[in-house]
C-alpha cells in the first residue's frame, strides 16, 4: 500500500489563490481532479527511477535512430501503424530528446514501464508547479519535490531544439499551439511557452483554429509567416486533417512544409516513430533477437548494459497475444493509438475484465475528451451512435500485447469521501534528463478521471527524528 499524506486544507483552501491560477483545471467536468494530497516515495525509488527513467529513453532513443536507418516503409507503416504521409518526415533525424513522459508501475515486480507518452504529453503544470506549491503549503522540512529542476529541463530541451533548428535556417518567433478553448491543453502548452521565453527566445500563442496554411508555400497565423512550432495537436490526427471548406489536406500540406525543411516542429515528427505502441513491442522483439542483428545491420545492436535495462524495466510486448495464451499469463491488448484508456483491455486466463478495467494511456491532448478536430465529431457526447463511432474508431486499430503487471493500491481523501484505488507513477524526462513526477490514482488501471495527487520524498530521518515520528 503506497503511503500517502492528505494535507490539513480543503481544496478551496488550496486553489482560491495562486495554485488555481497556475491549474485552472483542478476540477474537470465538475468533478475534483487535483486532491490535496502528496504521493509519498523514498529517496531510494527516487534514485531508482531517476537512473531507470533515462536508460529506458535512451533505449527508445537508440531503436528510433536504428528505425530510421535499417527499418524499411513497410516495417513503419504496417508495424507501427504509421500513416504513409508521416513516414517519410518520421524519418528525418532530428536532435534526440524531447518532452516526453513515461509511465511506470511500482509493484512487487519492481520498476516497471508501461509505456512512453513521447508525443504530446501534458500534466506538465501540475508536476513543475502545484508539487511545489502543496509541499510548501505542509510547512513540514520533511519533503523534498522531485520536480525541483522541471523547468530548467524545459528551457535546455528547447534551447537544444532551436539550436538545431538554427543550423537548418529556421528563425523567428516561436509560435505555441493549441486548441485555444480547451483549457488543459492551453496551460500546458502556455506553460511551456512561457518557460521558452526564459530561455531566451521571442515566443507568441496562435490557437490550433487561427493557423493557416498555403500549401508548398508556408504556415501563417493573421498574416505572420510561422518557421517554428510547437504543437499540442497529435500527428496521427494532423496527418488526416482536411479543410471542409477548401478541400485542402491541411495535415498532408503542413508535414510537405517539415519535409521541405520550411517548418520546425517541436516535438519533432520523428517522435510519432515512439508514440506508437507498437513501438514497445520493436524494442521486445529486437531484445530477443538481439544475437541476429549483426546478420541485418552488420552490427549488435543492445550492449550488455542495455539487455540489463530491457529485462529489468521493460515488459514483454508482442504483436500478437500467442505468447500469453499459449502460457495462460494475464496479459493488456493496447490500441496503437489508444487515449483516455479507449482501446485497451485487460485480459487473465482468457477472460475478459471489467468494463472499467482499461489502461490509461494518458492525460494527454485533452481535445480527446471534447472535439477531435480532424474527424469533426464531439469525442465523449451522450449520444449513443457517436459513441459507438469513437469506440470503433479506437477497438479497429491494431494493437500490441503486454504482459500484465498488478498496480500498487492507494488510498486518499477526496471531496466525495475515501477513494481506494491504483497508483500510476507518471515520470518526465526532458531532453533524455529525469525531470519530475506525475502521479495519478484511479481504477484498477487508471483511467480518463484519476486523481492527481503529487510527488513528494521523505528525507532521510535519523534516529532521534524517526522515534518522534514513529510515536
Amino acid at each position: 500500500m503506497r503511503e500517502m499524506y492528505s494535507l490539513p486544507f480543503s481544496h478551496e483552501d488550496i486553489f482560491s489563490g495562486k495554485a488555481g491560477e497556475q491549474i485552472p483545471y483542478h476540477r474537470m467536468y465538475g468533478k475534483q481532479y487535483c486532491v490535496p494530497a502528496l504521493t509519498v516515495y523514498t529517496p531510494e525509488e527516487l534514485k531508482e527511477l531517476h537512473t531507470a527513467a533515462e536508460a529506458v529513453d535512451a533505449i527508445y532513443g537508440k531503436v528510433m535512430r536504428f528505425i530510421q536507418r535499417y527499418m524499411p516503409d513497410s516495417f513503419l507503416e504496417h508495424a507501427l501503424g504509421i500513416h504513409p504521409g508521416l513516414i517519410p518526415a518520421a524519418r528525418m533525424e532530428a536532435v534526440t530528446g524531447g518532452i516526453t513522459r513515461q509511465d511506470w508501475i511500482i509493484g512487487e515486480a519492481g520498476l516497471k514501464c508501461i509505456e512512453n507518452n513521447t508525443d504530446t504529453p501534458t500534466g506538465i503544470p501540475e508536476s513543475a508547479a502545484l508539487e511545489h506549491i502543496l509541499i510548501g503549503r505542509t510547512e513540514d522540512q520533511a519533503w523534498t519535490a522531485p520536480s525541483v529542476h522541471m523547468d530548467a529541463r524545459i528551457r535546455d530541451c528547447f534551447r537544444s531544439w532551436l539550436s538545431f533548428y538554427a543550423e537548418q535556417g529556421l528563425q523567428g518567433a516561436v509560435t505555441f499551439t493549441s486548441y485555444g478553448e480547451h483549457v488543459e491543453d492551453r496551460t500546458n502548452t502556455t506553460y511551456l511557452m512561457e518557460r521558452c521565453r526564459e530561455a531566451g527566445y521571442e515566443v507568441l500563442y496562435a490557437p490550433l483554429e487561427e493557423l493557416e496554411i498555403v500549401p508548398g508555400e508556408a504556415l501563417y497565423h493573421q498574416g505572420r509567416e510561422i518557421q517554428l512550432l510547437y504543437r499540442l495537436y497529435p500527428l496521427e490526427y494532423l496527418i488526416g486533417d482536411r479543410d471542409e471548406t477548401t478541400g485542402v489536406d491541411i495535415g498532408v500540406a503542413l508535414i510537405e512544409l517539415v519535409r521541405e525543411g520550411q517548418l520546425g516542429l517541436m516535438n519533432p515528427v520523428q517522435h510519432v516513430l515512439m508514440q506508437s505502441k507498437g513501438f514497445m513491442a520493436a524494442i521486445w522483439s529486437l531484445y530477443e533477437r538481439n544475437e541476429q542483428t549483426p546478420e541485418y545491420c552488420g552490427f549488435t545492436l543492445f550492449d550488455e548494459a542495455e539487455l540489463d535495462v530491457i529485462s529489468r524495466y521493460l515488459l514483454p510486448t508482442y504483436f500478437t497475444a500467442e505468447p500469453f495464451e499459449q502460457s495462460d499469463a494475464p496479459y493488456v491488448a493496447k490500441s496503437y493509438w489508444g487515449r483516455e484508456g479507449r482501446g485497451t483491455v485487460l485480459l487473465d486466463h482468457n477472460e475478459v475484465q471489467d468494463p472499467g478495467d482499461v489502461v490509461d494511456t494518458n492525460r494527454d491532448t485533452g481535445m480527446d475528451k471534447n472535439t477531435n478536430a480532424a474527424r469533426g465529431s464531439t469525442l465523449f457526447s451522450k449520444d449513443d451512435d457517436e459513441e459507438e463511432e469513437v469506440a470503433a474508431y479506437y477497438e479497429n486499430q491494431p494493437k500490441i500485447y503486454q504482459q500484465l503487471v498488478p498496480m500498487e493500491q492507494a488510498v486518499i481523501q477526496t471531496e466525495d469521501g475515501e477513494y481506494r484505488g491504483y497508483l500510476l507513477t507518471g515520470v518526465f524526462v526532458i531532453g533524455g534528463r529525469f525531470a519530475g513526477m506525475l502521479p495519478r490514482v484511479g481504477e484498477k488501471v487508471t483511467g480518463d478521471m484519476a486523481y492527481y495527487c503529487a510527488a513528494a520524498v521523505r528525507k532521510p530521518m535519523n534516529d532521534e527524528e524517526e522515534k518522534e515520528w514513529k510515536s
